[in-house]
């Protein structure tokens, strides 16, 4: 086999992985979903008037779930939810072109938004967080809390997180 041809079959397997890959992280594993309304807001809602929903998850991982919607009556749903410190939205595949993390992080920053908890630990170390703005815009997102900081660093977690569970 001459070497211009075994270049050609690497610079073509290479190529192949690279779309592969690329395929894979931006869209394969990403599923549009239909979440249950009252788990995307603080505390289930009070009957949560939902518009405009999209949301997308991936069993590949608990921090690939983005949601955007619509709430008729925002101050209504944050009545005794716990604000969240420290909330950073990770960014979504550009395809789904509702979910902004920069433009939520800003928001965030300058008081536009407020960042809401809505169920601490969905998974082991993993929050679920909602920006809330005063016209009714909603992002949700997972989050790495301090236990799952520690954990994926591999820090011991302690005695103030909740048991880990096992896998099968």
């Amino acid at each position: 086999m001459s070497g211009k041809l075994f270049a050609a079959i690497l610079a073509a397997l290479a190529i192949i992985t690279g779309v592969s890959v690329y395929y894979l992280q931006v869209y394969g594993y990403y599923d549009e979903v239909t979440p249950d309304p009252a788990g995307l807001v603080p505390d289930g809602g009070a009957n949560p008037q939902l518009g405009a929903l999209r949301a997308i998850d991936a069993d590949s991982s608990p921090l690939r779930f983005r949601a955007c919607f619509t709430i008729a009556d925002p101050d209504a749903m944050i009545v005794g939810a716990e604000p969240y410190a420290g909330a950073v939205p990770l960014t979504a595949p550009g395809w789904f072109d509702c979910f902004d993390a920069a433009d939520i992080t800003e928001a965030l920053a300058e008081g536009e938004a407020q960042a809401w908890l809505v169920a601490k630990n969905i998974e082991f170390g993993v929050d679920r967080i909602m920006a809330l703005y005063p016209d009714g815009r909603a992002y949700v997102w997972h989050q790495l809390n301090n236990c799952g900081e520690m954990a994926y660093d591999g820090t011991p977690v302690g005695e103030t997180c909740p048991p880990r569970k096992e896998t099968e």
